[in-house]
């Protein structure tokens, strides 16, 4: 704490980006009136403080110091505040961008296995309508292979006769 008559505190830097927020000279000396103040008159009674100007000067002097530490703490905490803001909004972005490529991938996979599906399905129905005559050429390949037994028989039988 500085008391009357003593040096007069050194000036704020000015503001900048690179200036630390935990600076020492950061810890203005108190504002209150009881440093500042003489409670005494010469006759020993006590009376109404009264501040001469140079007090005066200092106290204001502590409150901007005070202002510009809080200025730039807080523009100390916007500035992360903003990066932070931004590498979230940019990896959202990016996640989106991601999201989409590959929902489109997906969407084209599954369109192109409904196509080779339905193929498939295609291919089976033809299948089934082409198996349903096979029925009626098993029973005319039976009715075949008979007479062709028929036949052989026959052509046997008069080869064989002496």
């Amino acid at each position: 704490m500085e008391e009357d008559g003593g040096d007069q505190a050194p000036l704020p830097h000015p503001p900048s980006s690179e200036t630390p927020i935990s600076d020492p000279n950061l810890d203005p000396p108190s504002t209150c009136p009881d440093s500042t103040v003489a409670h005494t008159q010469d006759d020993g009674s006590d009376s109404k403080p009264q501040l001469n100007q140079t007090d005066l000067f200092r106290a204001v002097e502590v409150v901007e110091r005070d202002s510009l530490a809080i200025a730039e703490s807080f523009n100390s905490l916007f500035s992360s505040l903003r990066l932070a803001l931004s590498e979230v909004t940019s990896n959202s972005v990016d996640h989106m961008h991601c999201f989409g490529d590959a929902a489109g991938r997906l969407q084209e996979s599954v369109l192109d296995a409904a196509t080779k599906g339905n193929r498939y399905i295609n291919s089976c129905l033809r299948l089934n309508e082409e198996m349903k005559g096979v029925d009626s050429l098993a029973l005319q390949l039976k009715l075949l292979r008979r007479n062709v037994d028929a036949l052989d028989s026959g052509v046997n039988r008069l080869l064989r006769l002496p």
